[in-house]
């Protein structure tokens, strides 16, 4: 079996060691190499297997199987051969600041409602967890509030590895059948959990802890954090953001708030405006329309949805029969038409068979979208309006 460092010191970060064999991986490119000692960790409770590098050598990750580590590098090793190994310390800290800060908040969270998280992801850029029951924003922002306490208090985090006996009357999360000897990570005051992942030796490592996101999921909620390196970078963002949308507004940061309901108003305002300026247009397009006539086939660019409905509209109160508004959006059109004196549904039908469109609607109005050429459907359409 490999000597396992990481469990002896979680801040090994360079090593060295014998290889006890090298082959190519399966079912994927590479090689698995296997050590007789490292400090690499491999995938486990929830934590990717660590990558570096054996002798220069890249090592792309880290798994576990049949009780033996085994290292996925992109070239050949030779057994028997001493090697100098490095993971890549700048990705194990960052997981194991996101690893002790979600026992944190999972512990705090357990601690106050007594839910489990039933499902957490430790990715490279967010942190998910999965409570099964309900959290309000406010009550997260507690407990945001309290694991950053946790975080400054520099509490050390316990590593235990207690008897069967101790373990029975042992008050911990994650509590189910684990077969071997029972890890225990205990942070006092805040977590203790079963876990065989790396975390960092004391809450102050963490520098901060950060919820971004909330969402109701399967009848609980799914917290999205991040800490340590990453919620300083997200700061960065948000920050550089801030300053961006700031400069574009021409408002200082602390009245963004304020310039944004201004601008949000003004929208407001024009939009109304355009919505009247587009009524005045729909009502004097249509008295460009002789009136008596039995049919009219219009195409419209600047209109939307609402407006080429208000002109065929008007158009029909000039009595005519029958009135089909096309307006062109990309490659296709869509489409308006209304009569106040026949059922037109057969001519929908015919156009959507001939130019590949879908729509519907009742005798005295359909709408939908095809896609065609302007003077093919406006031919197509004057050949079937006469049609009985």
């Amino acid at each position: 079996m490999t000597e396992r460092l990481y469990n002896q010191d979680v801040y090994t970060k360079t090593f060295t060691a014998t290889v006890r064999s090298c082959q190519e991986a399966s079912g994927r490119d590479g090689y698995e190499v296997i050590l007789d000692r490292t400090a690499f960790f491999p995938e486990g409770g929830g934590q990717y297997g660590d990558i570096g590098w054996l002798s220069g050598i890249r090592v792309t990750d880290t798994q576990e199987q049949d009780g033996e580590v085994i290292h996925y590098t992109e070239e050949p090793l030779e057994a028997g051969s001493t090697i100098d190994g490095e993971i890549d310390w700048k990705i194990r800290f960052s997981r194991m600041q996101q690893h002790t800060a979600e026992h944190i908040l999972s512990g705090l969270v357990h601690k106050r409602f007594g839910y489990q998280n039933v499902g957490f992801h430790l990715g490279d850029d967010l942190c998910t967890m999965d409570f099964n029951g309900p959290v309000t924003k406010e009550q997260m922002e507690e407990i945001e509030q309290e694991a950053n306490r946790a975080v400054y208090q520099n509490i050390p985090v316990q590593i235990l590895y207690p008897s069967e006996e101790e373990l029975e009357g042992m008050e911990y999360r994650s509590k189910i059948e684990i077969d071997g000897q029972v890890r225990i990570v205990w942070i006092p005051g805040y977590d203790r959990c079963a876990c065989c992942a790396t975390h960092v030796g004391s809450t102050g490592e963490i520098g901060q802890i950060k919820v971004i996101a909330m969402m109701n999921y399967k009848g609980g909620v799914r917290v999205t954090m991040v800490s340590g390196d990453r919620a300083l970078a997200d700061h960065e963002k948000r920050e550089k953001d801030m300053k961006e949308i700031s400069a574009m507004l021409s408002a200082k940061e602390d009245e963004l708030p304020e310039a944004v309901r201004r601008l949000k108003d003004e929208n407001e305002n024009q939009k109304h405006q355009i919505i009247e300026l587009q009524r005045k247009m729909t009502a004097l397009k249509a008295q460009q329309v002789p009136e008596g006539t039995y049919s009219q086939c219009l195409f419209e660019t600047d209109l939307d949805q609402t407006g080429i409905r208000e002109l065929m509209n008007h158009v029909l109160e000039r009595s005519v029969a029958v009135c089909a508004v096309f307006l062109k959006r990309g490659e296709q059109y869509q489409y308006v038409i209304g009569s106040q004196k026949r059922d037109i549904r057969d001519l929908g039908k015919k156009l959507n068979e001939r130019f590949h469109g879908r729509g519907g609607g009742k005798p005295g109005m359909i709408q939908g979208s095809l896609t065609g050429d302007e003077e093919e459907i406006k031919a197509y359409f004057e050949e079937i309006i006469n049609v009985q």
